[in-house]
């Protein structure tokens, strides 16, 4: 058989295997978002029979004996299609020691998890997912064991699964240099900042309002308004099922209406990146391959870099005052632009401001690498979570909830958190490079955020599913990751927003 008949064999099967995939992940988008508290067992369940079909038809003798064969011979096939092939021998690799039933097993044991974590979460106690904490880990791990390539520790390889080339000494020299300076400019900012008026912060909102403010900025960003579901969960996520159906999700706290319009800058980042992609990637199988830390460099650029700059708060403030009627008539663009832009150590990660965010991924970090690496027990959590925070951040931590609960991360994945730090860095290497092709301000000034689009869609979109993350960035900006940029860019910003001598 040649190879163009075998690979229009693979995307024949591709093509079946995406369509329960995608059925999976509705189960799922339902289970978080609107599914009853009685009913998310059940939907957990489906997702893992569901997960086990796909587990079974990427492991059967004519799907490997495809994939093996196009792995040890491309000839013939297309850059993208190589690469599709890569992607998919690597993915089989790591799990074709793993038994059908212990992968039923996993899937069952995450969904239970999820399930246990928000009522361990809703009570702030963590006994109540403790349990199904454990057994994460322990499935995980044993996972990993079963590999026949493996790093240096076990939490090394998984960082590998998120950022190809990621690597323990590679976080702890970067977080590192992030401590390094993060930290003493929060000191100066606590000693010697000016004050900056909030007292307008926790006026109410009604929810609806903040809904249509959502559409707005959703639209504002660039996003098909026909292929966007807005939807509200505990945690706000964002998935997609082509670039046809991307699903983001937000929270509404009628008394922070500010949480909720950087929750939608930050999902409708992702969301921008899944509608953009090129559509040869997807009809190769080979799109939504970019690792994490690229995907999050998306949405935390639109989060702070675009949301929380001077040029975009001036740019929705008439659009605030007109839909929240007076509420705000008394506070003027400056002040909300500081508001917004208040550095202040708190207990909650996913509303921290862009100063101290960092922070909060390095305390996840040392934890994650320690449980999993078995340096600690999952007993030691809650306690040690309690003192990192007391150490980076100078807070107390009043209970569970609002301590090692308050993420839905752990209740399914093991080195993703490194990569909202990393995209930070991505962001501002990248927002420097951009500024050399045209004035990024002076376009948000306009309003013209399709310019800041077109230049992603030129620029990072087409090559983020097709390289490692050195390549990638090297690609866009002509170096590897340098922290400096992202350090250099937080000094400027809030050396300035506080008036620091």
């Amino acid at each position: 058989m040649s190879n163009k008949k075998k690979i229009k064999k693979l995307f024949a099967l591709l093509d079946e295997i995406d369509a329960y995939g995608r059925c999976a992940g509705k189960v799922n988008y339902d289970m978080e978002c609107c599914a009853p508290e009685e009913g998310i067992e059940q939907a957990g369940r489906d997702t893992a029979i569901l997960s086990k079909r796909i587990f079974k038809m990427t492991h059967d003798k004519k799907y490997v004996q495809l994939i093996r064969e196009l792995h040890e011979d491309g000839e013939g096939l297309t850059d993208v299609q190589k690469h599709a092939v890569r992607h998919l021998y690597e993915s089989w690799e790591k799990t074709k020691n793993i038994p059908p039933k212990m992968a039923f097993e996993m899937d069952l044991a995450y969904g239970k998890a999820y399930g246990d974590w928000l009522k361990a979460k809703k009570a702030a106690d963590y006994s109540l997912f403790r349990d199904s904490l454990e057994e994460l880990i322990r499935l995980s791990r044993k996972a990993v064991s079963l590999r026949d390539r493996q790093k240096e520790t076990v939490y090394d390889t998984m960082l590998d699964d998120y950022e190809p080339g990621g690597s323990i000494a590679q976080l702890d020299a970067f977080f590192g240099a992030l401590k390094e300076r993060i930290i003493p400019l929060v000191r100066r900012i606590q000693k010697d900042g000016s004050p900056i008026r909030e007292d307008f912060l926790d006026r109410p909102v009604p929810i609806p309002v903040q809904e249509k403010f959502s559409r707005y900025l959703m639209e504002l960003e660039g996003l098909r308004p026909s292929a966007t579901v807005l939807m509200t969960t505990e945690h706000p996520f964002t998935t997609h099922f082509g670039p046809w159906d991307v699903r983001i999700t937000t929270h509404f706290y009628e008394n922070n209406f500010i949480s909720n319009i950087f929750s939608t800058m930050h999902e409708g980042g992702h969301a921008l990146f899944m509608q953009n992609e090129p559509a040869l990637l997807y009809e190769n199988h080979t799109a939504d391959e970019m690792t994490s830390a690229m995907h999050e460099c998306i949405s935390r650029f639109y989060e702070n870099i675009v949301g929380r700059s001077r040029e975009f708060v001036s740019l929705i403030t008439p659009k605030l005052r007109e839909i929240t009627g007076d509420t705000f008539a008394d506070v003027s663009e400056e002040e909300l632009y500081r508001a917004v832009n208040i550095a202040r150590p708190d207990l909650i990660r996913t509303e921290a401001d862009e100063l101290t965010y960092c922070l909060h991924i390095i305390v996840r970090y040392e934890l994650e690498k320690a449980f999993i690496n078995g340096e600690i027990s999952v007993d030691e959590i809650p306690a040690l979570w309690n003192e990192k925070y007391r150490e980076y951040l100078g807070v107390e931590v009043p209970d569970d909830g609002k301590g090692c609960l308050q993420d839905v991360h752990w209740s399914g994945s093991y080195g993703y958190f490194p990569s909202y730090a990393l995209g930070n860095a991505y962001g501002a290497q990248i927002l420097r490079t951009m500024e050399k092709d045209f004035d990024v301000h002076a376009a948000l000034a306009a309003g013209d955020l399709a310019r800041i689009l077109d230049w992603l869609k030129e620029k990072v979109f087409p090559i983020a599913s097709l390289c490692t993350p050195d390549e990638w960035i090297r690609k866009i900006t002509g170096e590897s990751l340098n922290v400096n940029y992202y350090l250099d860019y937080l000094e400027e910003k809030f050396t300035r927003l506080y008036d620091l001598p």
